[in-house]
């Protein structure tokens, strides 16, 4: 659990450092009116079912594997 929330604060940080970036037209009109944090919020939503769901898959895939050994 510490290694999730330790790989999300790095990754914020990392998404901040982006948004920073002068460069991109689009970018710029979009921190303007307010609207790259719903694209961030969006990013990050999509990020954390898909890692949820991974999470769920090997915990029950250990569970399938834990049933399935051969006892001695």
């Amino acid at each position: 659990m510490k290694k999730l929330l330790f790989s999300l604060i790095l990754t914020m940080a990392t998404m901040q450092l982006f948004a920073q970036n002068n460069g991109v037209e689009m970018a710029d009109a979009l921190r303007s009116n307010g609207k790259i944090y719903v694209v961030v919020i969006c990013i990050v939503i999509i990020l954390v079912g898909l890692l949820s769901y991974l999470f769920s898959l090997d915990k029950r895939l250990k569970k399938i594997e834990k049933e399935n050994l051969p006892k001695n």
